[in-house]
C-alpha cells in the first residue's frame, strides 16, 4: 500500500506542481530541443506511475527469483494471501481499474488521433498533387496564393509547401531560411512529438500537466526549427523570414513557418543568442532521466528487498505469507 501511496502522490504532484514550475521558464527557449524532452518525460513518468500504482494495489511484491517456476508459484501464494481479506480484495480491484483505465484511455485517444492525423493529411495531399506545381529544383509544392505562407505536410509522404505569394516576397537566403526551417520539424519527426502531447491532452484535458505540455512542446518545436535555420541563414536572416510569412495560414495538420508563435519568435531571434552552457544541459538530462526512471524505482525497491523473504512454500500456509505492495 505505501508503494502505491508514494507512486500515486508523486503523480498527482506532478501534474500540478511541474507545470506551474516549467511554464515559459527562460532556460526552455535557450535550449527548445531539451525542453521538448523535459515535457515529455514529465507527461511519460506520469503516466507510469498511475499505472504503477494501480498494479501495486493489484498485485503484491513477491521475492524476485532467477528460477521462474519458483517466481510463479511466489506470485500465486502472495495473491492469495492477499486477496483472502476483504481489503486486500477491494484494493486489488480499484488498482486493476486504475491501471487499465490509464492505458485504455491512452491507446484510445492516441489511436483516434493517429488515425484522424493520417486521414486529414491524406485529403490534403490529394488536394496538393491536383492545384500545386512540384518545383524539383528547390524540392517544394507551389501554390498560387497571395499570401505569403509556407508550412510542410510531414509523414511517410512528406510534402513542403510554399505560395506565389512567398516567393515573391523572399529572396534567395529568406527563402532558405523558410525552407531550412519546415525541413527541420521534418528531419526531427516534430510532428509525432506534437502528435503524441495533442493525444495526452485530449485523453486527460483537466490534468494541468497535458494541456500546458501541448502548447509548450508546440511552442518550443517551433523554436526548435528557428534555431536549426538560423545555424544556416543566419538569425537577422531567419528572423525577416518568418516576419515575412508570419500571417500565412496552414492546415491543422501541418506545420508552419508562422502562425500565432512567430511575433515572439522574431523577437527571440532579433535578441543575442545564448545558448545554454553543457553544464546546465547535462543537469537538465539528467533531472529528466531521474523523473523517468523515479517510478521505477520506487516500484523495484520493495521488489529488492524482497529477496531475502520466503515466499516459496516449505510448509507455511498461505495466510502466514507477508505481502508487500
Amino acid at each position: 500500500m505505501i508503494v502505491a501511496a508514494v507512486l500515486f502522490t508523486y503523480a498527482v504532484l506532478l501534474c500540478t506542481l511541474a507545470p506551474r514550475l516549467l511554464r515559459g521558464v527562460q532556460w526552455a527557449e535557450r535550449a527548445p530541443r531539451l525542453g521538448i524532452v523535459v515535457w515529455q518525460v514529465l507527461g511519460a513518468s506520469a503516466l507510469t506511475a498511475a499505472v504503477l500504482a494501480g498494479l501495486a494495489l493489484s498485485v503484491p511484491t513477491v521475492r524476485v527469483s532467477t528460477d521462474l517456476a519458483e517466481l510463479l508459484q511466489a506470485c500465486v501464494m502472495a495473491l492469495a494471501a492477499q486477496y483472502a481479506t476483504p481489503g486486500g480484495a477491494s484494493a486489488g480491484a480499484v488498482g486493476a481499474v486504475l491501471a487499465l483505465a490509464v492505458l485504455g484511455r491512452v491507446a484510445w485517444c492516441t489511436g483516434a488521433a493517429l488515425l484522424r492525423i493520417r486521414r486529414e493529411r491524406r485529403a490534403h495531399r490529394e488536394v496538393l498533387d491536383m492545384v500545386g506545381r512540384p518545383d524539383a529544383a528547390r524540392g517544394v509544392i507551389v501554390l498560387d496564393h497571395e499570401e505569403p505562407a509556407a508550412y510542410c505536410l510531414p509523414g511517410r509522404h512528406r510534402r513542403t509547401v510554399i505560395t506565389t505569394g512567398a516567393l515573391r516576397t523572399l529572396d534567395d537566403d529568406r527563402l532558405e531560411a523558410v525552407l531550412a526551417h519546415e525541413r527541420a520539424h521534418q528531419a526531427e519527426r516534430h510532428d509525432a512529438v506534437l502528435a503524441w502531447a495533442q493525444a495526452l491532452a485530449r485523453a486527460f484535458p483537466r490534468v494541468p500537466l497535458f494541456r500546458i505540455a501541448e502548447a509548450e512542446i508546440a511552442r518550443l518545436a517551433e523554436m526548435r526549427a528557428d534555431d536549426v535555420a538560423a545555424a544556416r541563414s543566419g538569425r537577422l536572416t531567419t528572423a525577416a523570414a518568418l516576419l515575412a510569412v508570419a500571417a500565412g495560414r496552414a492546415p491543422a495538420v501541418a506545420l508552419s513557418a508562422g502562425g500565432s508563435t512567430a511575433a515572439r519568435r522574431v523577437r527571440r531571434l532579433i535578441k543575442p543568442h545564448r545558448p545554454l552552457g553543457r553544464l546546465r544541459v547535462a543537469a537538465g538530462s539528467l533531472t529528466a532521466a531521474v523523473a523517468l526512471a523515479l517510478p521505477l524505482l520506487v516500484v523495484g525497491g520493495p521488489a529488492a528487498a524482497a529477496t531475502q523473504m520466503n515466499y516459496c512454500p516449505d510448509g507455511t500456509p498461505a495466510a502466514q505469507v507477508t505481502t508487500m505492495r
